[in-house]
Order: C-alpha cells, then sequence, then structure tokens
C-alpha cells in the first residue's frame, strides 16, 4: 500500500525538470471527435488495468523531455493536419508537473481550441489551488477518472491507500467550487449497481451536474490488461472499445 501523493513527489523528480515534462508519444486520436493527443510520461497511481504500463513503471528509460511551447507545437501540428478543434494530454497523469502543464495551457488559451484534461484528480483533490489555476482556463474541461466507486475498489483496483479516493472526490469538490469546467468518469467493468448507487448519491452532494454527466468507460481487454487482472484475480467482463466512452464535452 503506498501514498499516491507521495509517489506524486517522487515521480515528478523523474519526469519534470525545469517546466521540462516526459512525454513518449504524440498522435490523433478518435475519442471526443477527433482530439491531438500528448502522451505524457509518469503516474501517482499503479491501476491494474492501465493501458500504458511502460511510461508508467520505467519513467527513467521512457520518452524524452519537451518544454510546454514544444508540446503546443506538435499538438498543434496534429490538429491542423486532421482537422481537429481539440487537445489533450493523456497517457499518464498530466497533473504531475504543474507548471508545465499551466504553461502549456497558457498557449492553448490563446487559440480556437479546448483542451480535455484526463486526470486521476489527486493533486487537484490535494491541493484547492491547483484547482482555482485551472479555472482560469476558459478554453479547459477537466474530466477526473474515478478509480472505482468507493474506497475499497479504489483499494483493488490501484494499490494505494483506501482513503485517498476521497482525494478523487475532492477534485471534483474543488473544481466545482472554483468554476472550473468538469466532469466524472467511471468504469463501466467496476462500477455494480449497489457501488454505484452510492457513489452518484457522494457526487450528488458535491453537484448534481456530475450525477447528470457521469461518464462511463470500458475496459480494453489488452493483453498485458488481462495479465495483469488475472494476476491480481479480479474477474471482469471486457465491454470493449465504444464510440461512445468520452463524449464531447
Amino acid at each position: 500500500m503506498y501514498d499516491p501523493v507521495e509517489l506524486a513527489k517522487e515521480t515528478e523528480k523523474v519526469v519534470a525538470h525545469n517546466n521540462l515534462r516526459k512525454f513518449y508519444r504524440f498522435r490523433p486520436a478518435k475519442f471526443y471527435g477527433g482530439i491531438a493527443t500528448a502522451d505524457c510520461v509518469g503516474c501517482c497511481l499503479r491501476c491494474v488495468f492501465c493501458w500504458s504500463r511502460a511510461p508508467l513503471m520505467n519513467p527513467e528509460r521512457v520518452g524524452r523531455f519537451y518544454s510546454p511551447q514544444e508540446v503546443f507545437n506538435k499538438l498543434d501540428s496534429i490538429a491542423r493536419r486532421h482537422g481537429y478543434s481539440q487537445l489533450r494530454v493523456s497517457g499518464n497523469e498530466p497533473t504531475i508537473g504543474r507548471q508545465h502543464l499551466l504553461n502549456l495551457l497558457d498557449l492553448v488559451e490563446q487559440t480556437g481550441y479546448r483542451f480535455i484534461l484526463e486526470t486521476n484528480g489527486i493533486l487537484i483533490g490535494g491541493d484547492a489551488s491547483y484547482a482555482q489555476a485551472l479555472a482560469e482556463f476558459k478554453r479547459l474541461h477537466v474530466r477526473v477518472s474515478l478509480k472505482g466507486c468507493d474506497a475499497e475498489q479504489f483499494l483493488l483496483l490501484t494499490g494505494a491507500k483506501p482513503e485517498a479516493f476521497e482525494l478523487q472526490l475532492a477534485a471534483l469538490r474543488n473544481m466545482i467550487n472554483a468554476g472550473a469546467s468538469c466532469h466524472a468518469a467511471v468504469m463501466q467493468e467496476f462500477a455494480p449497481e449497489g457501488k454505484l448507487v452510492t457513489l452518484k448519491k457522494r457526487l450528488a452532494e458535491i453537484d448534481t451536474r456530475l450525477v447528470d454527466n457521469l461518464e462511463f468507460e470500458y475496459l480494453i481487454p489488452f493483453p498485458h490488461v488481462v495479465r495483469e487482472l488475472a494476476r491480481h484475480e479480479i474477474n471482469v467482463r471486457c465491454g470493449g472499445l465504444r464510440e461512445s466512452i468520452r463524449r464531447n464535452y
């Protein structure tokens, strides 16, 4: 069991330096109706279903450092080539390396692009000032991917201390309070009806819009993901990739 906030601090020493941030891939993607994507290196969770394990487990050996301007230029080039109006950082955890992310968002703010920030919310939940900083960007929408419906599932799926699940909900609360555009997502395979009812009640306590806009994502059964689930004795039926996974917010 580990503390994801402390792991984020240790990971940042490896993947962020002098406003540079490690990335391992830039690509077009069909999510959200088409989006230019930068995949970053390093995360503060160890989800058993993570599809991006090499950058997660070996951040020292994967990717290279880019400045915010270099990342923006690559995303802009992909978006122009494919006719996209949206950009995102995905792969691992984009909120690690705060200044780099904020500087990247500064560049996006001067354009007509929409930026989707996909995050586990741990760092935003632990520091309300992070949410306040993000709320300054009007072209930003934040998607918080909840790791299960409660603390028990959070521990099972991430191996992190279960009380850290509250940081994910706190991230949503902090952003709603700051006026940031956001929504929550939960994986369908890990949202049984009873637990989902409880999760929705907790989201409604923050803001009923979080329930109305709750997104269900589906586990993609890559071979290494299936192996990890089996190793942890977690049995699920994989829904596979669907066009409706991520809506165009």
